[in-house]
């Protein structure tokens, strides 16, 4: 199978790439190199690697000819540091989606691979035990200046208790990366639709891994804490640590991009879908911070410290993946997080 690879330079793609390349794929990679998703300059995994602008891919149409399938990954990530990456969200995954859709369209290639992200959710899924499901707002500064991190029942006022969230679940995106892939989700159904493609997008939640990019405005918080232990710092843990996460290894990431890129070819006509890539196994932030200390020391620091525009909870069902992609994830959170304490980082 011939498959493009948007991305193909970064943390994800790369491994992406290894695991077509392995069972015989020929592997199209197309990075922008741009400096928000690298640390430094980045390592040719080998193959045809192509370095383009995807917000250009209207220009390079001939490059998509004899393409079995896009697994489509370049993206701005992280939450945004401030309101002026606004365009750069809004350039590379909005504008980029777009021309990277205009231009499959135009080469005749008619199956997606999408990476989106669990953040279109927003708020994870909640009950309250007496006046069950609720879907809280924005979290007030003062409660979270006043140490109450968790949401609260609007009838009660006792905190409410996370559920995992299926992939039916309203849309609520909290920060331009989010915003933006929804967009992207959103621009794919249509194409799909339209030109009688298929899509799957895979929503990953918080994926780490060996040769992630170092500590950055952008990183996720377990490259940053990965960072601090490297430096000999303790990890500083926000709010009082009893966030839940899901934190998926890089390479059961690949996998399941690996199942939806055969997946995909099969659907109907038009047919789009998305899907949670989880562990399955969901963790608090300053258990996360903990199993990275267990491997490499010092022990984590909870600050009560908060960013507004955070989430509470979020962690997904990770049901439909097993059921419709036959996608499990293999690696722990507490075993693959210790491992991760030593693994080597992007630019190491």
């Amino acid at each position: 199978m011939k498959v493009l690879l948007t991305g193909s330079l970064g943390f994800i793609g790369q491994a992406i790439a290894a695991q077509l390349r392995e069972r015989g794929d020929e592997v199209v990679g197309v990075d922008a190199v741009i400096p928000q998703a690298h640390s430094g300059e980045p390592g040719q995994p080998g193959g045809d690697v192509h370095r383009l602008d995807v917000r250009e891919a209207l220009d390079w149409v001939d490059l998509l000819r004899g393409v079995d399938v896009v697994c489509h990954q370049a993206a701005m990530v992280g939450a945004g540091v401030t309101v002026a990456d606004l365009p750069l969200y809004a350039g590379h995954n909005d504008l980029g989606t777009a021309a990277l859709l205009a231009a499959m369209a135009e080469a005749g290639v008619a199956s997606l691979v999408l990476a989106s992200s669990m953040v279109v959710y927003g708020e994870g899924r909640y009950r309250c035990p007496e006046h069950g499901h609720q879907v809280p707002g924005a979290r007030p500064r003062e409660d979270l200046r006043s140490g109450k991190f968790d949401n609260a029942c609007t009838a009660c006022d006792r905190p409410l208790q996370w559920e995992l969230v299926p992939e039916d679940a309203r849309l609520d995106p909290r920060s331009s990366y989010a915003v933006s892939k929804v967009a992207q989700e959103q621009y794919s159904a249509a194409w799909a639709r339209q030109s009688e493609g298929r899509v799957i997008a895979l929503r990953y939640h918080n994926v780490y891994g060996p040769h992630m990019p170092r500590d950055t405005p952008y990183s996720g918080v377990a490259a940053i804490f990965r960072s601090a232990l490297e430096q000999g710092e303790p990890p500083k843990v926000f709010e009082d640590g009893g966030q839940m996460r899901d934190f998926v290894h890089v390479s059961d990431v690949a996998r399941a991009n690996v199942l939806s890129i055969d997946a995909v070819r099969g659907r109907e006509p038009g047919a789009s879908a998305a899907y949670n890539v989880c562990s399955g196994r969901p963790v608090s932030i300053a258990d996360v911070a903990g199993f990275l200390a267990r491997g490499a020391g010092p022990e984590p620091v909870v600050t009560g410290d908060f960013r507004i525009g955070d989430v509470r909870h979020i962690v997904a069902s990770p049901a439909k993946a097993a059921d419709e992609l036959g996608f499990r994830a293999e690696v722990e959170p507490e075993t693959g997080l210790a491992e991760f304490a030593t693994a080597p980082l992007r630019g190491s």
